[in-house]
C-alpha cells in the first residue's frame, strides 16, 4: 500500500463528540476530507445538524447528527445504538466533548468540580466503553481522546486545578484502555492541544490581555493554534497511517511543553 493510501478513511464511520463547533468541528472536517462518513454527537442538536449538513454538502460524505449528553450512560448507549442502526459500524471515535473552568480551588464548589470531572473524564469512560463493544465485534477501531497540555503541565498564570486534573486523567485512561484493548484490534491515543482559538476559549483571549501575553511569551511559536491545525494529526491517528501507534500522548502546542 502506498503511504498516502494509508491515510484514507473512505467508507469508514467516525464519531466526534462535541463535534458541532470548535476543535471537534475542525477534526470532523479533516476526517471527512479523507473519505470518512461523519457522526456529529453533541448536546446542541441544532448546531450538530447544521455542522453535519455543512460537511455533507462541502465534502460529499454521509453525515449524521445525534443529540447526546455524554455524561448520561443511557443516552450514550442510545447514541451508539442509533449509529449502528444508521451506519452498521463505528470505525473511529474522537472523545472531544469538554468544558473549561478557572477559579481559586479554595472557593470552588464541589458541584463544579464534579461537573468538570463528569464532562472531561467520566464521559470518556462511558463513550469509549459503549463504542468499544462495537469495535470489538469488528476487531478493529481507533479511539482518540482529546486531553490538553494542561494534563501534562500546570500551566500559568490561570488557576484551573480541576481542569488540569481531569485532563491528566484522560491521559491515564488512554494508556490503560490502549493496554487493555490492544488484543481486540483497538488503538487508543490522546491529542493534547495547547492554546487554541475556539468558541470556548474566546472569552479568555478577548478579556485577559495580560494573561494571553504571558501564554504567548511561553509558547516558542509565539502564537495560539487554529483548530484546523489539528486536522493532520487527527487523520493520522484515525487512519492506518498510525497502525503501530497506541497509548501515545501527542502534543500540538506550538512548543509550549518543551521548556
Amino acid at each position: 500500500m502506498r503511504v498516502m493510501d494509508r491515510f484514507s478513511l473512505k467508507g469508514q464511520v467516525s464519531v466526534i463528540t462535541g463535534g458541532a463547533r470548535g476543535l471537534g468541528k475542525a477534526m470532523a472536517y479533516a476526517l471527512a476530507q479523507v473519505g470518512s462518513n461523519i457522526v456529529i454527537a453533541d448536546l446542541q442538536l441544532d448546531q450538530a445538524q447544521q455542522t453535519a449538513d455543512e460537511i455533507h454538502e462541502n465534502e460529499g460524505v454521509k453525515a449524521f447528527a445525534v443529540q447526546v449528553d455524554v455524561t448520561v450512560e443511557a443516552q450514550v448507549n442510545e447514541m451508539v445504538r442509533a449509529i449502528e442502526q444508521h451506519f452498521g459500524r463505528i470505525d473511529v471515535l474522537f472523545n472531544n466533548a469538554g468544558i473549561a473552568y478557572m477559579g481559586n480551588t479554595e472557593e470552588m464548589a464541589y458541584s463544579d468540580w464534579n461537573k468538570i470531572m463528569d464532562v472531561n473524564l467520566n464521559s470518556l469512560f462511558l463513550v469509549s466503553k459503549a463504542v468499544a463493544n462495537v469495535m470489538i465485534k469488528q476487531q478493529k477501531g481507533s479511539i482518540v481522546n482529546i486531553s490538553s497540555m494542561s494534563g501534562i503541565i500546570a500551566n500559568t498564570p490561570q488557576k484551573q486545578t480541576a481542569y488540569n486534573t481531569s485532563k491528566a486523567g484522560v491521559i491515564m485512561l488512554t494508556k490503560s484502555l490502549a493496554a487493555e484493548w490492544v488484543d481486540q484490534g483497538i488503538r487508543v491515543n490522546t491529542i493534547a492541544p495547547g492554546y487554541m482559538q475556539t468558541e470556548m476559549t474566546k472569552p479568555y483571549f478577548e478579556g485577559n490581555e495580560g494573561m494571553v501575553k504571558q501564554w504567548m511569551e511561553l509558547t516558542p511559536m509565539r502564537r495560539p493554534g487554529n483548530p484546523e491545525e489539528l486536522g493532520g494529526l487527527a487523520v493520522f491517528l484515525a487512519s492506518d497511517a498510525s497502525s503501530y501507534v497506541t497509548g501515545g500522548v501527542h502534543t500540538i502546542d506550538g512548543g509550549y511543553t518543551i521548556w
